[in-house]
């Protein structure tokens, strides 16, 4: 089986880290989640007093910040471990205030332009799951196959009140309701690579399967598209 590029997109809470993971780990791929990289620029410019609506200075930091994604260091629960200059912010872009903060800044065309470079980057490569909300349609349109993951808004703020929970915070779930559509709202209508489903994507809604039972459905498309040559044909 040759190796194929996987882009995985989808709304917030749909299921695509988890999923897009599992994928990785199933096929022995690089799994790379591009939201990381937006929640480390959003972490930034709160840490560092940049205010959110000040579209040239935290276009500036996103071009001049060192974001790293590494291999898990530390046995807590991480996907992988996100570095900021050096410093370990893996848990701190998770966030109520990061959640906030992240969408007005993924609409800023100049800091999606320094981290998409960086993405097509690593990408290229092939061999990899990218996950995120325009990496089939935007970073990798010539991904050799594209998966849209959806779910309804209930489902989805269950999900993630329940990784709250897990994670000691005390959000209700009517806020996280109210959240998850909010950037629902940012994502979609955005002027900079909206939220959308590409044309020839995978879809599949995951409101009523199983993580094993979207893994095994997108794991048989997956080997379907890499055990056929370039022009189609096995």
């Amino acid at each position: 089986m040759r190796l194929i590029t996987i882009a995985m997109d989808g709304p917030a809470a749909s299921g695509k880290s988890t999923i897009g993971q599992r994928l990785a780990d199933a096929l022995g791929y690089l799994y790379f989640d591009t939201g990381v990289m937006y929640r480390a620029v959003a972490w930034a410019a709160l840490d560092r007093g940049i205010p959110i609506e000040d579209e040239a200075q935290v276009t500036e930091l996103a071009r001049a910040l060192e974001i790293r994604v590494e291999p898990p260091t530390v046995s807590d629960g991480r996907q992988n471990t996100i570095l900021a200059d050096g410093e370990d912010i893996t848990w701190q872009i998770r966030e109520a205030a990061v959640n906030q903060a992240v969408s007005p800044v993924a609409t800023y065309p100049g800091v999606r332009a320094a981290l998409v470079a960086q993405q097509r980057r690593i990408g290229g490569r092939g061999g990899i799951v990218m996950v995120g909300r325009d990496i089939g349609t935007v970073v990798l349109p010539e991904a050799e196959l594209k998966v849209y993951l959806d779910a309804s808004l209930a489902v989805r703020a269950q999900r993630r009140y329940r990784e709250v929970v897990e994670r000691g915070g005390t959000r209700s779930l009517q806020d996280v309701v109210a959240e998850i559509r909010r950037r629902d709202e940012i994502d979609s209508s955005r002027a900079a690579a909206p939220l959308t489903q590409a044309p020839d994507a995978f879809y599949l809604d995951t409101s009523e399967l199983d993580i094993e039972q979207v893994v095994q459905r997108i794991l048989t498309e997956a080997m379907r598209v890499a055990g056929q040559g370039p022009d189609g044909c096995r």
